[in-house]
């Protein structure tokens, strides 16, 4: 792998796992809570333990101020949730953009299955080239999300999911986010479909605990770590949810242990 890579890659993970808090939410749903005072947020997380944040480009001026030496990831396309179709995401920034604004890293969000997956791939597999040229490293958010799939949950399905990691990889990236299967044996085949380090999304909000349990069966199914956004900052205490998410993936703690080192209660949550 490139030296440029490797380096920045270093700089948003820690001995090869990775906490990644995305805060891009603000183009998706508005100024929703934990986005308003988002230098604050920062603040918390990143002393809570993560590795690095990930914004749009403008937010940029507010990030690198308030990130206590954690990594940052400029996102590279978006959609809103009061658009036509949310799945439809668009062109928002570019490598030579993201580098500028500072960024270690970009991403970039592919739906496979939707109808925009053909332009999605053209998009990611160009974006990969031209990161390489940068040596920066690319992170791919890659969902099984669609009209074209089939199924009950297929946005869950680890045969879905495990189709998404590889095409990610395929197209270049170095690192790829994509939705956790619900359990761990599952999960070992999306871990096991391609040879990049595999982060899940948060999802839905629930309880602490459910937090943490769902983090702690990925990193028993393989995963290399999290990039989990409203789970985190529009927590009552995002930098204490941080820490306990930290303490799973970086120390490889309990459920039980990682909810009583950040001191949290099983019943508390993340709330809109």
């Amino acid at each position: 792998m490139d030296a440029g890579i490797t380096a920045r890659l270093d700089r948003i993970s820690t001995g090869g796992n990775y906490l990644i808090v995305p805060m891009d939410h603000g183009i998706t749903l508005g100024a929703i809570k934990g986005l308003k005072d988002i230098e604050s947020t920062i603040d918390g997380i990143t002393r809570g333990g993560a590795d690095a944040v990930l914004t749009q480009k403008g937010i940029a001026p507010r990030v690198h101020p308030h990130k206590n030496g954690a990594g940052y990831i400029v996102h590279l396309n978006a959609s809103t949730s009061v658009g036509p179709d949310s799945n439809d995401k668009r062109h928002t920034g570019t490598v030579k953009e993201a580098i500028r604004a500072g960024a270690d890293a970009v991403s970039y969000h592919i739906n496979v299955g939707s109808n925009y997956e053909p332009d999605q791939i053209s998009e990611l597999a160009r974006i990969t080239d031209v990161a390489g040229e940068y040596g920066v490293p690319v992170l791919a958010m890659s969902y099984a999300r669609g009209a074209n799939l089939e199924g009950e949950d297929p946005e869950h399905d680890a045969e879905y999911l495990g189709h998404a990691v590889r095409l990610a990889e395929e197209l270049g990236a170095q690192v790829v986010k994509t939705a956790y299967s619900g359990d761990a044996d599952s999960f070992r085949h999306v871990v096991e479909s391609t040879r990049l380090p595999v982060v899940i999304a948060g999802g839905a909000k629930g309880t602490d605990r459910q937090t943490v349990q769902n983090v702690r069966g990925a990193m028993d199914g393989g995963a290399a770590g999290v990039s989990m956004g409203r789970s985190i900052f529009q927590h009552d205490d995002p930098e204490a949810i941080t820490r306990a998410v930290s303490a799973i993936i970086h120390d490889d703690a309990s459920a039980d242990e990682a909810l009583d080192v950040a001191g949290l209660s099983e019943e508390a949550g993340a709330e809109a």
